[in-house]
């Protein structure tokens, strides 16, 4: 159900955008300029793109606030999954000092010279 109403809500998403896009400038964004009359004359108020708009924004809130309160409910009752908590990391071994001629503690002692090496 949670998919389907976010499918939806991105319809209308998409639809808001396009019949916003679709209706004409009055010029002046955000009321600055444009007619005095403009978007409350009888004409502006009964614009078919002015009514899509308004009713696309209602659904779009009103699916906004379902998703969440959707949300909400699914993930109250889930808990924290701790199966891919860190462990400590292996230990490493100590580096080698070249000038000191401290040979490496894992690795394996050379063989003597003479000796036949070994075999496993």
């Amino acid at each position: 159900m949670f998919l389907f109403v976010t499918v939806v809500q991105a319809i209308i998403g998409a639809l808001l955008v396009i019949v916003i896009l679709m209706q004409k400038s009055e010029g002046g964004g955000l009321g600055v300029g444009g007619s005095p009359a403009g978007i409350m004359s009888a004409r502006g108020a009964a614009d078919f793109l002015t009514r899509a708009t308004a009713i696309l924004a209602t659904i779009f809130v009103a699916l906004s606030i379902t998703l969440a309160a959707m949300a909400v409910g699914t993930a109250s009752g889930s808990k924290i999954d701790t199966s891919l908590q860190r462990t400590a990391p292996a230990p490493v071994a100590p580096p080698v000092d070249p000038l000191a001629g401290q040979a490496n503690p894992a690795a394996p002692a050379p063989a003597p010279a003479g000796s036949a090496p070994a075999t496993k």
